[in-house]
């Protein structure tokens, strides 16, 4: 089916008036797919910034997000509609009808509101003559239902084909994950649980702040972790958070976190990716119970300072992580927890599904080997190295511990199992810890475990 643009007749255009959640929703979703903004980093910020009250808030949160993760969807019903490939058309254009879809298809919101309300935004952002075409595009969309839509997308017979429509992943991804789950039911139930919204999950970090302070607050204590609680709210406004005596962390990471400092042994630990700090302040506050020196490694200065906020003086280096192995220093345990696809937390970061493909993932497997051998180098004899990422890909997970274990033969692999909470089950791959969200309700996160011969 093509759409054909009528030319409207003359008339005297009124000033367009865009609801000011659906405005903004347009503009972060601007934002996230043409200046690769960061969609859980600015849509709070737009949030706390903005004057809308809680039911708008909400709409925008969803439109968001939603619109971003369905956007592949979102995507084949235009491919169906237009005689012109995307890349011919205005990137406003394509970003404004996916916000339309999304609440035409995905969304209880009456067609005609959702036509109307789409087209305001247009209008006011795009002009006159292409929120026409936007116009156009969305009134071809509601001439069907979604049933009737997506019919022939179920009688596609190539299950990666189909499932990466339906579930709006790029088929690679769909592949990587058949390859570890062997099961296409599975391999469905884990793309759908990235399309719904995680609730944020607290961490208290020992020292500082308790899970019972947390419950008192009227949070739900995590299954697994000892640290978390689940908080249905803005955590930003609680004075835990704002007083840095807790923090924001998913389950699957504090579980990494726990593992590891179980395992780890000695006096002087590393975290030699902090990243923002999330897994590098659960470190510092369990090492600081056990009189343990902890260091964290930051590339990024203005990240070092981020964890900097949340180690309580604790030394931060700032610098990269493959030069660690090179100088004086050694340390009884480390922790990589390696740059990655990021596969194991599309639900938090929708847009990381578009942005990654698989040149990202060759890049990024070097730079863990890298990463691996300067941790290694940088270890105590006897000491015990954790590698973590926040992907189940194989290629980041088995075949990088394979790699490991054929060219350091000086380390050999530790099993996890002992160290796993009660009840943890069905989250183990060959001896390391392996998550799944459709499994666990956490991120998918992989930590393997070794000691230094």
């Amino acid at each position: 089916m093509v759409f054909v643009l009528v030319e409207p007749r003359r008339k005297q255009f009124k000033s367009p008036k865009p609801e000011a959640s659906r405005l903004l929703a347009f503009d972060l979703i601007t934002e996230v797919n043409q200046n690769m903004g960061y969609s859980n980093l600015l849509v709070p910020q737009a949030l706390n910034a903005s004057s809308l009250d809680d039911r708008d808030r909400g709409l925008v949160t969803e439109l968001v997000y939603g619109t971003i993760r369905m956007q592949g969807k979102h995507d084949w019903v235009l491919d169906q509609l237009s005689d012109r490939p995307f890349s011919e058309i205005d990137p406003g254009i394509i970003d404004v009808a996916r916000l339309g879809i999304h609440q035409i298809h995905e969304l209880r919101i009456p067609d005609h509101a959702a036509v109307s309300s789409t087209v305001e935004v247009a209008r006011k952002r795009l002009g006159e003559s292409k929120a026409s075409y936007v116009n156009a595009i969305l009134r071809s969309v509601v001439r069907k239902t979604k049933e009737d839509w997506f019919e022939s997308v179920l009688l596609i017979t190539d299950p990666i084909k189909r499932l990466s429509i339906l579930y709006s992943h790029p088929e690679w991804i769909v592949s990587s994950y058949f390859d570890l789950l062997k099961n296409w039911d599975e391999v469905e139930a884990a793309l759908k649980i990235n399309n719904e919204p995680a609730i944020p999950t607290l961490v208290s970090w020992p020292g500082f702040s308790t899970v019972e302070d947390l419950i008192e607050l009227g949070a739900l204590p995590t299954q697994y972790s000892p640290y978390g609680a689940h908080w249905k709210g803005n955590p930003g406004a609680l004075d835990l958070i704002k007083s840095r005596k807790a923090g924001v962390q998913d389950e699957g990471s504090q579980l990494v976190a726990e593992i590891f400092s179980q395992a780890a042994q000695g006096s002087s630990w590393l975290d030699m990716c902090a990243g923002p700090g999330g897994k590098a302040a659960l470190l510092s506050s369990i090492a600081r119970g056990r009189s343990i020196t902890f260091t964290a490694n930051e590339i990024s200065n203005s990240r070092a300072e981020l964890v900097r906020q949340v180690v309580h003086g604790d030394q931060v280096l700032v610098g990269d992580g493959r030069e660690i192995g090179k100088g004086e220093s050694r340390y009884d345990a480390i922790l990589i927890d390696a740059p990655c696809t990021g596969l194991g937390a599309l639900r938090r970061r929708p847009e990381v599904r578009w942005r990654r493909n698989l040149k990202d993932l060759r890049a990024l497997t070097q730079l863990q080997r890298e990463l691996i051998s300067s941790g290694i180098s940088a270890l105590n004899q006897g000491g015990v190295l954790g590698y973590a990422t926040c992907s189940p890909h194989l290629a980041e997970t088995s075949v990088q511990v394979a790699d490991l274990l054929r060219t350091h033969p000086e380390i050999e692999q530790i099993s996890v199992s002992p160290y796993l909470p009660k009840g943890l089950e069905n989250a183990e791959r060959a001896g390391a810890l392996s998550l799944w969200t459709h499994k666990h309700g956490t991120d998918a996160m992989y930590l393997a475990l070794f000691r230094h011969r």
